[in-house]
Order: C-alpha cells, then structure tokens, then sequence
C-alpha cells in the first residue's frame, strides 16, 4: 500500500489551504461583519479538522497487513470520510444558526469592496487545492481524497455563494439577504455532508465492486478458462483501496491437483493486474460432483454435505 503512503502529501496540501483560508476569511468577516463571511470562515475550520482527520487515517491505511489485521488496514479510509461528512453537517448547523440569529437582529455590514476581495482570494486557494486532491483521489481510488475534495468544493460553492449575497447586500442595500443566502448555503452544505455519510457506510458495509470492473473480471476469467471448466460463486467487495474478488472453478474430476493449481495460480495473476490494489482468492471443485454446484452463498455447508460425501470420505 505505497501509494496510500504517497497520498498523505495530498493531505498536507488540504491543510495548509484550509489554515490559510481561515485567515482570509476570518479577516474578510471581521472587516465586514457578515454573517455570511462568518459562515465560509467556520467551514473552513471544519475543512481543518477533516483535513487532519484524512491524515491520520491515511497514515493508518498505508500500514502493511499485521498478526491483527490480515487483510490489511484500508478500511480506515472509511472511517474519514465518515467523520469528515459528521463534520460537514455540525458545520452546517452552526451556519444556520448564527444566520437565523442575524436574520432577527440585522447588522450593517461595513467595508465590502475589501473583504469581498479577500474571500475570492480564498475561494481560489481551495479551488486549486480540491481541484489536484480530487483528481488524486480518483488516480489512487481514495474514498479519503475524494471526501476531502468533495468538502473543499462544497466550501468553493459556499464561497459563491455568500459572495453573490453580500454583494447583492452592497448593491440593493437589503440587509436580510445576507442571512438567507448563508441559510441556503447550510441547507446544500447538509445534503453534501449526507452523502458522504452515505457513501462512508456503504463502504464499511463491504458493496460489490462497480459494475464496470465487474464486468472487466467476469471478461478475463472466461477468456482465461480451457474448454470443458467453468466458475461460480463470483463474489467481491470493496474495502478501501482494496478490491477482494473470489470464485470458485469447476474442472473435470480427472484433472491432477498440480493440473488444478496451475489454472488457479494462472486466473489469480492475470486477474490480480487488471485493478490496482487487487486480492484474489480461487477454489477448485470437480465438475461431476453435485456438491460443487451447491455452495454459491456464504453460508453453503448443508448438513446432507457434510453427513454424506464428507463422511464417506473419512471412512
């Protein structure tokens, strides 16, 4: 898992944008009095601790397997994105309500031409920052990467956002524009924050690979398989980075256990170089024995199995 190591990189980068467009945007509030201003400025605080958050868990998910951990540490991506979706919407809860208390006691915004042009100068930075994460994320299949994109574009649109209502502030007059604009903004911040919370804990809960690479597995097994075998019980999941594929092969009873093991050995390499970060696990059966075509579930020992061919083979 290198490349997990390599991302952290991307990590850094995510932090340093998010402390420096706190500084711009707590500046351009403070110059301003802007609830809306303010509102940017405490998403970027959460932009700072998702950004930690994807570090540390990218450090975890770049440790080899260990005597605890067989299948390695990927999973914990998950765990990020996760939080940094949590993050996202306690962010959006703050927003709403410090825009409902201005909504009711309005305040006169002050020095607009200024602080706008700091928050552009900030909304650019994470522009550029969620724009070489996103693409990295998606180069290394990071679900960390692509959270952490994901927050940094929905903190650009909230930028736009609240740029266009205080501008609309600077150019009707109407105070209460301000507060509704950094309402909406909450409002879209929620539904990305939901989704990433979604996407998390479908991939704690071990969903099949897209249908796409499915398609290209199920392509290189059967170009790869000898006239008269066949496979079943084609199962895979995604855990992080990691994509697990397993299946089991059907050959003629006749063939040797050497004979068997070269096949095997042959489908798991070539199938291994289709996908980064691939695992795959085979297992033979004899074609003639009814048995074989019994155990495509998870839980596929039947006890007629197990008191019938298994015991016979004892004896």
């Amino acid at each position: 898992m290198e490349s997990r190591a390599y991302l952290k990189r991307f990590a850094w980068l995510s932090i340093a944008a998010a402390i420096i467009t706190i500084v711009l945007k707590a500046a351009a509030y403070f110059l301003t009095g802007s609830v809306g201003l303010l509102s940017d400025a405490l998403e970027s605080i959460v932009n700072l601790a998702g950004a930690i958050m994807a570090l540390a868990m990218l450090n975890i998910a770049s440790r080899p397997e260990d005597k605890d951990h067989h299948f390695g540490h990927s999973k914990a991506e998950y765990f990020s994105s996760g939080m940094e979706g949590g993050f996202i919407i306690i962010a959006a809860g703050g927003i709403m309500y410090t825009a409902i208390e201005r909504l009711i006691n309005p305040q006169q915004l002050e020095q607009l031409g200024i602080g706008l042009a700091v928050s552009v100068v900030a909304g650019l930075v994470n522009l550029v920052a969620a724009l070489i994460i996103g693409s990295n994320g998606e180069k290394h299949n990071s679900i960390t990467l692509k959270a952490n994109a994901k927050h940094l574009m929905t903190d650009v649109w909230t930028s736009v956002g609240v740029l266009g209502g205080v501008g609309l502030v600077a150019i009707t007059g109407w105070q209460p524009l301000d507060s509704l604009v950094a309402i909406a903004v909450a409002i879209n911040i929620i539904w990305s924050g939901v989704g990433i919370v979604k996407h998390s804990v479908s991939g704690l809960m071990d969903t099949v690979l897209p249908e796409e690479e499915l398609d290209i597995v199920r392509k290189r097994i059967e170009e790869l398989l000898p006239e008269g075998v066949t496979y079943h019980a084609l199962m895979t999941r995604q855990a992080g980075a990691r994509r697990f594929v397993s299946f089991h092969v059907l050959v003629p009873g006749e063939w040797t256990v050497e004979h068997g093991h070269v096949l095997l050995e042959k489908l798991e390499v070539q199938i291994t170089q289709l996908l980064p970060n691939m695992v795959v696990f085979t297992h033979i059966e004899p074609l003639d024995d009814p048995a074989s075509w019994k155990d495509q579930t998870l839980d596929h020992h039947s006890d007629d199995i197990l008191e019938g061919e298994l015991a016979s083979f004892d004896e």
